[in-house]
């Protein structure tokens, strides 16, 4: 694995975990990115609804990439994605590489983080 993505992202992990409490892992965030995309707020959600958000986060987060494109919304607020290109057949340490690498983009990108923070 990247030495210099797993630094970045344990900086970025720290920094959510100030607002977000400890132990924030990679479904956790991709849960956080779901409720964003969203748009309504925090609440309860049931189960089938949490494993809606973070499919709603990984169509998200591979919008820039290419592989999806976001359609629109539906009645209930919720965004709809068309899948572009499928998505390579990769091992697990490259799966995890590519979704750090897009966590951190989105995070940045929404200026909801900043590599250049102090931890």
């Amino acid at each position: 694995m990247d030495h210099d993505l797993e630094l970045r992202f344990q900086k970025l992990t720290k920094h959510l975990e100030q607002s977000f409490g400890e132990d924030l892992d990679i479904h956790a965030m991709l849960f956080l990115i779901g409720v964003n995309e969203y748009g309504k707020g925090h609440k309860k959600y049931s189960k089938q609804e949490k494993t809606d958000l973070i499919h709603v986060a990984i169509c998200t987060l591979l919008v820039p990439s290419g592989y999806y494109e976001f359609k629109g919304r539906d009645e209930e607020g919720w965004p709809h994605f068309e899948l572009l290109n499928k998505l390579p057949s990769i091992g697990s340490d490259e799966q995890q590489h590519l979704i750090k690498e897009a966590l951190l983009d989105y995070f940045k990108v929404n200026n909801y983080y900043s590599e250049n923070l102090l931890s």
